[in-house]
């Protein structure tokens, strides 16, 4: 990735019609890249700062804690917090728009069985536990039972790189709890947990914001499984 910041405002509004808002996307390595692209760019009327991607709630573990990590830097502290301040996870903004998106669900796409993996980020890291399977749930989805889903799958960042060995035994292990309810698809809410079991699943693995998509009205539909 180039050390330039990638600073995007859009408009957006969700499947079936519903308004949205505006967000404003940054993407860079540095806490200072981000500030300076905020500080330049960042619109009077915008209050969300997405800085977790869809795919990613492991960074958004990250940027959350810039206003702790950074808070003896005297340049960037207060920068810091606001972005801290300012970051959601994916969840957290479908949750406060829950009230305006429930009503274009549609109900007809018939029950299918999933098995949620929190991701660590998610469930320890933004303790945001439980929040993904509520709107799952919402959308007609039936949660399989799962063991330890405080367990780790093994992804872990650079882990599955420096210990390949433990991070395909905790695969192994999250892979046989996830697929113990026979459920027709597994869901997740990081990128990396969703590269790492897909490698070694034999059902598809999924981002659980393509299961909200596919069951909004206009929504693009998955093929049946």
């Amino acid at each position: 990735m180039s050390s330039m910041p990638v600073s995007i405002t859009r408009t957006f509004s969700f499947p079936g019609g519903v308004p949205g808002g505006s967000i404003h996307t940054i993407v860079s390595r540095s806490p200072g890249m981000i500030w300076a692209s905020v500080a330049a760019g960042l619109p009077g009327s915008t209050n969300v700062v997405l800085l977790s991607n869809v795919t990613a709630s492991g960074c958004g573990t990250m940027v959350k804690d810039y206003g702790h990590l950074l808070r003896d830097d005297a340049a960037y502290a207060e920068k810091a917090r606001r972005i801290s301040d300012l970051a959601r996870d994916t969840v957290e903004v479908i949750g406060a728009e829950w009230p305006r998106i429930a009503p274009k669900v549609t109900m007809d796409v018939g029950a299918r069985r999933v098995a949620f993996q929190s991701p660590c980020s998610l469930q320890h890291g933004m303790k945001l536990k439980g929040r993904v399977e509520e709107i799952l749930l919402a959308l007609g989805l039936e949660l399989t039972t799962v063991a330890d889903p405080h367990l780790c799958c093994g992804s872990a960042g650079t882990y599955s790189l420096l210990q390949p060995a433990l991070s395909r035994e905790l695969r192994a292990n999250k892979l046989a709890a996830l697929e113990a309810g026979r459920p027709h698809l597994i869901a997740t809410a990081n990128i990396g947990c969703l590269a790492h079991l897909a490698d070694g699943a034999r059902l598809p693995v999924r981002h659980w914001i393509e299961l909200l998509d596919e069951r909004m009205l206009g929504g693009e539909r998955a093929p049946s499984l």
